[in-house]
């Protein structure tokens, strides 16, 4: 189909697809470069078939379209930060979204169909080439973050009305979580070396046990700057909340899960726990007339 009869809906549609695949590109040449070897091959590949794609896009509109340049420093500072699983995946979902688009002009431009079909091979080499270490450890990552958010919002919110003290409170739990978080990577090194599945138990004990720490850190935080400890506690339980949205939202990405069934189940063990766990608290208070 010539230029010239393309009507300006489905001209505006292939800037669209011209703009995502040279922003694509870019992102794919840049995460080559800084990664090398294997991987970095097969992502320049990719790159490549991105450029060609939109050089097709290019034959249509007879224009040149600039890339995202904020999207370009979204996905590459998510790459190093999150991991280039993560970003991967999170561009994945913006192709999905492009292939519907493409069912629209399906008719009009015959290269739709080839251009899908090599979107839909990208997701699958990408999948068998990562091999990125904290992928292969996000069960060991869960274990830690799943036990600290459940012991420790328990245990702050029991000692919360036993105590009645934030600083007292904080430091309890401070040092409850610790020794927790060293029991729970010790725990998953012993339990890696028995499982033949080639896993490193040091890294899966360390991925554990990092886990863990962070969420102590930030769960009793509260408690060392806040003087009232019901205020104290809200907040530790809105931060737990966010943990558990955060995480849930990355798994649910490179792990292909539902982010809702993951978060929901969460939540609802780690405010459950909380919840009973106050009431024991509260209980301990009464029975054993404690005062601080």
């Amino acid at each position: 189909m010539k230029n010239s009869v393309l009507d300006r809906e489905t001209t505006d549609i292939l800037r669209m697809f011209q703009r995502n695949e040279i922003t694509e590109y870019h992102v794919y040449s840049s995460m080559a470069k800084r990664i090398g070897g294997k991987n970095g091959e097969i992502l320049e590949k990719i790159a490549s078939d991105e450029k060609r794609h939109y050089d097709t896009w290019k034959h249509y509109t007879r224009q040149d379209v600039r890339p995202n340049r904020w999207l370009i420093f979204l996905y590459l500072l998510i790459s190093r930060i999150l991991g280039l699983t993560f970003a991967i995946k999170m561009m994945e979902r913006g192709e999905e979204q492009a292939e519907r688009a493409y069912t629209m002009i399906e008719s009009k431009i015959p290269e739709v169909k080839a251009v899908i079909q090599e979107e839909k091979e990208h997701e699958n080499m990408l999948v068998d080439m990562i091999d990125e270490e904290r992928i292969h450890y996000i069960g060991s990552m869960v274990l830690g973050l799943n036990d600290a958010l459940v012991e420790l919002t328990g245990a702050l919110a029991g000692l919360t009305l036993a105590l009645q003290n934030t600083r007292l409170i904080g430091l309890a739990g401070l040092i409850t979580g610790i020794a927790a978080s060293l029991s729970m990577a010790a725990s998953e090194y012993l339990s890696q070396k028995s499982e033949p599945d080639h896993k490193d138990p040091l890294r899966a004990s360390f991925y554990t046990g990092i886990a863990y720490i962070v969420a102590v850190i930030l769960l009793v935080f509260p408690y060392f700057v806040l003087n009232n400890y019901y205020y104290a506690l809200a907040l530790t339980l809105m931060l737990a909340v966010l943990i558990i949205l955060l995480f849930s939202q990355f798994v649910a990405v490179v792990k292909n899960m539902s982010f809702k069934k993951f978060f929901l189940e969460m939540v609802l063990i780690s405010l459950g726990v909380a919840s009973i766990s106050f009431f024991v608290g509260w209980l301990a208070r009464k029975l054993f007339n404690v005062e601080v």
